[in-house]
């Protein structure tokens, strides 16, 4: 038993969340190791763009984690299990958020946000950025510049690849919600920016190998 989890541990990207969660489901808790591993940089993502806090970031996808796990039987598939953890994801960031008192979601004009950003430095040539890795790091700060409440539906929307129902449905807010936070995010990161974030976009907010390994023995131990 030991070495078929480990093999199909090894094989996750062939394995649907359907059947992971049904294995889970029946007993063999390790194999949730998968979901983990397949979500972790989704989730990633979507908590520091709440949280903003490198060092909160690993105990909010912990919890959510096995917060996930704790309630895997009432996942009904009504929505994808994506969405569904993301939204968990989200929830418990923003009440730790919340709870801490640095979450202020404000909701204004296009012309306030660019105000916003303006004190940033002026962006170099994106074509030389790109060859030095500076662009990335640029675009990470100008995001985590922009306003609660705008600054999740660009990283779910733009960053994670999310469609405009599923970010909804995840926020709990309407499809023209997100569509108006997500059109003054762009324009808030001004032009040249978002045309810059189409190619660094996936490669920012990385969740590399030593971090995910720590999430998911932590999960592990817990669950």
């Amino acid at each position: 038993m030991v070495s078929a989890t480990r093999d199909l541990v090894e094989s996750w990207a062939l394995v649907s969340d359907e059947d992971v969660i049904g294995r889970v489901l029946a007993g063999d808790k390790g194999l949730f190791e998968i979901l983990m591993r397949r979500y972790n940089t989704r989730l990633y993502r979507a908590v520091r763009g709440i949280v903003r806090n490198e060092a909160e970031v690993e105990d909010v996808l912990q919890q959510t984690y096995v917060n996930a796990y704790g309630h895997l039987t009432q996942f009904d598939g009504r929505a994808m299990f994506s969405t569904w953890l993301t939204r968990i994801a989200v929830h418990e960031a923003l009440a730790r958020a919340r709870r801490s008192g640095r979450y202020l979601h404000l909701d204004l004009e296009d012309a306030t946000l660019a105000g916003l950003m303006a004190g940033a430095p002026a962006m170099p040539d994106p074509e030389r950025l790109a060859q030095s890795c500076e662009l990335r790091t640029f675009l990470e700060r100008a995001i985590d510049r922009l306003p609660d409440g705008t600054r999740e539906v660009f990283i779910l929307r733009q960053i994670d690849g999310m469609n405009t129902a599923e970010v909804a449905d995840v926020l709990g807010v309407t499809d023209i919600v997100v569509k108006t936070r997500l059109s003054r995010a762009r324009a808030a990161l001004r032009r040249d920016l978002c045309e810059a974030a189409n190619v660094a976009a996936k490669d920012a907010f990385r969740f590399l190998r030593p971090r995910c390994n720590r999430v998911v023995d932590a999960v592990l131990s817990r669950i």
